[in-house]
């Protein structure tokens, strides 16, 4: 999820995240929405729409979806991440010993937690939910509906060495799954459903990441490319650069192209990449877009209509229209800003829901709901504490 590269990151559910906006016309508007932490416990939990989730130093802040409202401050010691369960109500909270389970609806950490040194990945697809835990390179696998049960049916599979990994399955049981060591990522297996191997590709040098993009054609990054799954073949694809690592990815079931990062200077101690890749599925070309700003690891998502999205350290999200493989308009959210060298510290994020994205705002400790049609700021929620990551429950 990274120095980009080493990060660990719990994933990501392809659609959702946040950002910070700073829009002076609209002043009045987002006075009367702006809420502060100090009001949390105040609405019910039944008052409680589209919950989101945001970490800060010391918990995680579940806010109203729609009015951006504190609704409680859940306390939990640590470095935590969070990412979407996959349903309605809850939110998966990556912590030092694995996975917990966040029930926005009742604002607590539930009994259900999937036990396991570095929690990575999160993935969302097909009605499943895939966990991959780095330290025993275990993958989980259930239902979201499930999570309503004080032991959810799982199933899993571990794979033949400990790496930071990911996994997805398909609608049809099969398993794409990475393979490495804690020292050597280099590829991915694919399984049937008996868990049978089916074919597997070992050129991918520093495997990371995945994005599922229409029809279930499966993206996974490579330092020099990605290798690309669907119709039970593996096809690489190289990098237009010698060096050219692309180790965060985000698909779209209503668009055959993946949105990927960038990066071409393997010597940085952090690079700050100004182009994007489209991946095609369909043709099988790659190709890369310059935005003329720097983002970070948390600056990808995609919009309804299977826009691409970056969120620039120019402070604006690009919209990018994949086809085209172009900048097609630009939003104004927050002020410039630049990443930092520590990739667990707070910098703007973008998680996108439906047509609103939702970008974090960590100097001015506050969140903005941005409308992707009119660029304009819906709701502004502010905080005691500097946001860190965001995330949302699944509404659709």
């Amino acid at each position: 999820m990274s120095s980009s590269s080493r990060v660990r990151r719990a994933a990501t559910f392809s659609a959702l995240l946040f950002t910070s906006v700073v829009m002076t016309a609209c002043g009045a508007e987002d006075a009367d929405k702006t809420s502060s932490a100090k009001n949390e416990g105040k609405q019910s939990a039944a008052a409680v729409k589209d919950p989101l989730a945001v970490t800060h130093d010391g918990g995680i802040y579940v806010l109203d979806g729609e009015s951006l409202k504190v609704v409680k401050d859940v306390p939990l010691k640590g470095y935590n991440r969070v990412n979407p369960a996959g349903d309605d109500k809850h939110v998966m909270v990556s912590t030092s010993k694995g996975f917990r389970v966040l029930d926005t609806a009742r604002q607590k950490l539930t009994e259900t937690e999937f036990k396991g040194a570095e929690p990575g990945h999160v993935v969302q697809h097909a009605g499943k939910t895939m966990l991959f835990t780095d330290g025993t390179g275990k993958v989980t696998i259930f239902d979201p509906a499930e999570l309503d049960k004080s032991e959810p049916k799982v199933d899993t599979y571990t794979s033949a060495s400990p790496h930071h990994g990911v996994a997805v399955e398909l609608e049809n049981g099969e398993l794409v799954t990475t393979l490495g060591t804690a020292k050597k990522r280099k590829g991915i297996l694919v399984l049937d459903e008996k868990r049978k191997e089916i074919t597997r590709n070992e050129k991918c040098p520093e495997v990371h990441g995945e994005a599922t993009a229409k029809d279930e054609a499966v993206v996974i990054g490579c330092e020099d490319g990605v290798l690309l799954y669907k119709d039970e073949k593996i096809t690489k694809i190289d990098s237009p650069t010698e060096y050219g690592r692309i180790g965060n990815q985000k698909g779209s079931e209503k668009s055959h192209i993946v949105l990927g990062d960038y990066k071409q200077d393997r010597e940085a101690e952090l690079e700050r990449p100004e182009k994007v890749s489209l991946i095609n599925t369909k043709t099988g070309k790659l190709s890369l877009v310059d935005l003329g700003t720097s983002y970070s690891f948390r600056s990808l998502a995609r919009g309804p209509k299977g826009e691409a999205l970056v969120l620039g350290t120019d402070g604006k999200i690009h919209v990018i229209d994949p086809e085209a493989g172009k900048v097609s308009k630009t939003l104004p959210v927050v002020d410039k800003w630049r990443e930092p060298l520590d990739w667990q510290q707070a910098r703007p994020e973008i998680f996108v829901r439906g047509e609103t994205a939702f970008v974090t705002d960590p100097e001015q400790k506050k969140v903005y709901a941005v409308d992707l049609n009119s660029g304009k700021k819906k709701a502004t929620g502010t905080f005691d504490k500097k946001p860190n990551e965001i995330t949302g429950v699944v509404t659709e």
